[in-house]
């Protein structure tokens, strides 16, 4: 069903918007400068998390947040393993 903003459906809009993503990838020279800030940011949260208030010596909180990472890392392939096995015997 034609959405009334633009006359098209919602599969020939994430069409679209695929289109002009893999556009704008072509026009990168640098992938990696690219996403640097969000992967700053994403990092930046395992230190948010750990140390809220920053009262930790840089050295210790960044240790911490490699273990924080980590574990969030190992829970998300302990999910996607349940998941698997459940999909399995379904």
């Amino acid at each position: 069903m034609p959405s009334p903003r633009d006359g098209l459906t919602p599969a020939e809009r994430t069409l679209r918007s695929r289109v002009a993503a893999h556009k704008s990838w072509e026009n990168t020279t640098n992938p990696t400068a690219r996403t640097a800030p969000g992967r700053a940011a994403f990092l930046d949260r395992f230190e948010r998390q750990i140390d809220p208030d920053g009262t930790l010596p840089p050295a210790e909180r960044a240790k911490r947040a490699e273990h924080a990472r980590k574990a969030y890392f190992l829970a998300l392939a302990l999910k996607s393993s349940q998941a698997r096995r459940k999909g399995k015997a379904a």
